[in-house]
């Protein structure tokens, strides 16, 4: 069986070196030729998938993307083709919602916020949406849900109208990139509702750039009007719109998901969908092959306030303000964008991190919200 998979996939080798013949190729140069004698295909976001990559080959029996969006995948010519897909939803959700989570740390301090006070509207969900609302419910934060379409499919949770998420603090969303039908995202957020936003809203975009309409932002600020917005997505991707880039308050290149836990549980992911179709036992899990995080282990004061000790937790962690400062700094056109999103640093989750405690009063909230216990 030959097995191709793309470079940015971490741990392949590991995972599928036993399972056939692998060969790695780039998305740059990956083409209908190279594939010709592919059985099993496995993609990031950057390769797009559809007949013309397929054309020349007539045995391939299961496509994968190691990513939770499939914008990139023709899943339609896969269907008509009887070629299995399968993608690794939810396998950045954590990742994300812990972005959010220190995003929305430093955006209250610049703010002189009090975040246990304010109300976060979250904007579809699913597996993003939905770790979020567990890190906000540790947190005591109150929150509300909007998804009409999964309120539609039964979800029984309680779900809100926009008109209610309009009204909260911030706002965070995380919805799919969908153009038409009953519910879609696209130009969710457009002049008209940009100019309904408070002066001291937060709204921030992790899930599609075409979600908010940027050049409406761009009109909203250069009008005078207040916005504070933080994209990690962005219209057009990766030739983004640079006179965006100021009016932003905190400004990533797509990497909201892309930590080291998150892309290698995707691949994780892969290989028991991979295992599962090829009707064979999975051996090998992803703890196998995690390096240990540096520094692996954090001492706490009993003596601190826990919104000062959750800052220090989850920035010490991720600290997005880095990742801002980096963007502003390289952020010239598309080659940076697609350059900043290879090149990205090992960065953790709070999984990564043992705490101890020692008689912290509320050491069950930062255990809760994912912090080992130290041993």
């Amino acid at each position: 069986m030959k097995i191709y998979y793309e470079d940015s996939i971490p741990y392949a080798a590991e995972f599928f070196s036993e399972l056939g013949d692998c060969e790695v190729f780039s998305h740059k140069t990956i083409n209908a030729d190279m594939l010709a004698d592919a059985d099993v295909l496995l993609v990031r976001s950057t390769t797009k998938v559809n007949q013309q990559l397929l054309a020349k080959n007539k045995q391939v029996q299961f496509v994968a993307t190691a990513t939770a969006g499939t914008d990139h995948v023709d899943k339609n010519y896969l269907a008509s083709q009887n070629i299995a897909f399968f993608s690794a939803g939810g396998c950045n959700a954590v990742a994300v919602a812990e972005y959010v989570l220190s995003a929305m740390l430093v955006m209250g301090k610049r703010l002189n916020w009090q975040l246990a006070n304010k109300t976060v509207g979250i904007v579809g969900a699913g597996h993003v949406g939905s770790a979020l609302s567990r890190i906000l419910t540790v947190l005591g934060i109150e929150h509300k849900l909007c998804d009409p379409s999964l309120a539609d499919a039964g979800d029984e949770r309680d779900f809100v109208t926009m008109n209610d998420i309009m009204q909260c603090d911030v706002i965070t969303l995380h919805v799919p990139w969908v153009k038409d039908g009953p519910y879609p995202t696209q130009n969710l957020f457009n002049k008209t509702r940009l100019a309904a936003l408070k002066d001291d809203q937060l709204l921030i975009n992790t899930c599609r750039g075409e979600v908010i309409n940027n050049q409406d932002a761009i009109e909203h600020v250069e009008q005078g009007k207040s916005l504070n917005l933080v994209l990690d997505v962005w219209d057009n991707e990766p030739s983004i719109n640079l006179d965006l880039i100021p009016h932003v308050a905190l400004a990533t290149a797509h990497i909201a998901g892309h930590s080291i836990e998150g892309k290698a549980r995707g691949t994780e992911m892969l290989y028991l969908a991979l295992c599962k179709h090829l009707g064979i036992q999975a051996d090998k899990k992803l703890s196998d092959y995690l390096p240990k995080a540096e520094p692996s282990s954090v001492q706490i004061s009993e003596k601190q306030d826990f919104w000062q000790v959750l800052h220090q937790l989850v920035l010490n962690v991720y600290n997005i303000e880095a990742d801002d400062q980096y963007f502003r700094a390289n952020m010239q056109g598309a080659d940076q964008f697609r350059y900043i999103r290879k090149h990205y640093p090992i960065r953790r989750e709070f999984s990564a991190i043992a705490v101890n405690t020692g008689n912290f009063a509320d050491s069950k909230a930062i255990y809760a919200l994912g912090f080992l216990p130290a041993k």
